[in-house]
């Protein structure tokens, strides 16, 4: 069973950094892509950051610069490093595992907020 989880969301004051964590079990997590969607109340899912293949990573323009994705493959864990936060980025974060052309497995979700 595919179970992805995220953590380190939560509140934070604008200009702020938050790393979010996602692990990943009951896949061979090396062999798979990862990626960062999230989702604001009333607006549609974007695909924020994401490994494109051979350890290149792109990322939504309007986070181009402030945010960072990683991956551990020793511990079936990927990352999402943000800095200056704005009132913007705040959203339900939501990690994505592909094995082919779609993500296919989704996490639950962590909440961000960012709020003065």
């Amino acid at each position: 069973q595919v179970q992805l989880v995220e953590s380190g969301g939560g509140l934070v004051q604008p200009g702020g950094s938050l790393t979010l964590s996602c692990a990943a079990s009951g896949i061979i997590f090396r062999f798979y892509r990862m990626g960062w969607y999230r989702q604001a109340p009333g607006k549609q899912r974007e695909l924020i950051a994401q490994f494109t293949g051979a350890g290149t990573t792109s990322y939504l323009d309007s986070v181009k610069g402030r945010f960072t994705i990683s991956r551990d493959n020793a511990k079936n864990m990927v990352y999402l490093q943000m800095n200056s936060l704005k009132p913007a980025d705040t959203s339900v974060y939501s990690c994505t595992a592909s094995a082919g052309a779609t993500y296919a497995y989704w996490g639950q979700g962590t909440q961000v907020t960012v709020s003065a």
